[in-house]
């Protein structure tokens, strides 16, 4: 009678690895609501197929550590921060664990071994484990590897580049400080009058800076 294949979401990992186990599927992202909420979508039929394979590790004066190594590929997309438009990005896993008896061990452990340790659990749920490595490997700036499809789109421009008054351009709206130059053209009264006058707030509006 063939055996079973374990659970890889309650997976005995000591047993398992102690057998040299292998493990190998392909999950739908739409079952993995943490990385979902990371990226801007994904296919419907999306799925991140992913391989493990695992071992024991011999340990001076102490038991054999169990070990994991995971493999994974994920197709999702994301929103290039440069265009503001959706980019397809496929994320790659590949990472080795070890495994040790309590958190205290593995903070101590992870700090000066190359692999990551991790505290050995009763069973280990693969697919919690994965979508989080998968969550890791998200860029931290999503761009366009080159030049961006579509330009930046007009809404994302700064608000000087928009605006008639800064450009110099013509509007039907009155110019705000009109009223204040017919105060201080000559002839008129005021304190304000003078050439001073004409170098005050109308003065920094027409010479205003892009974003000022």
């Amino acid at each position: 009678m063939t055996a079973r294949p374990p659970d890889p979401r309650a997976l005995p990992l000591r047993a398992w690895a102690g057998a040299d186990g292998r493990l190998q599927g392909a999950w739908p992202l739409a079952s993995m609501p943490r990385l979902m909420q990371s990226v801007a979508g994904a296919e419907p039929q999306a799925a991140a197929s992913w391989s493990a394979q695992g071992g024991l590790r011999p340990v001076v004066g102490g038991e054999p550590e169990p070990w994991l190594a995971l493999q994974a590929q994920a197709p999702v997309s994301l929103q290039c921060q440069r265009c503001l438009q959706p980019m397809p990005q496929q994320l790659e896993v590949q990472r080795r664990f070890r495994f040790v008896p309590g958190e205290p061990e593995a903070e101590r452990l992870d700090e000066m071994s190359e692999d990551d340790v991790l505290a050995l659990p009763p069973r280990l749920d693969l697919m919690a484990l994965l979508e989080d490595e998968l969550i890791l490997a998200l860029p931290l700036v999503p761009r366009h590897e080159r030049a961006c499809p579509l330009p930046l789109p007009t809404s994302a421009l700064a608000p000087a580049d928009t605006d008639p008054a800064a450009a110099g351009g013509e509007s039907g709206a009155p110019h705000p400080f009109a009223g204040l130059a017919a105060l201080t053209a000559p002839g008129q009264s005021g304190g304000s009058g003078g050439p001073g006058g004409s170098s005050g707030p109308a003065g920094r509006g027409v010479r205003r800076k892009p974003g000022g």
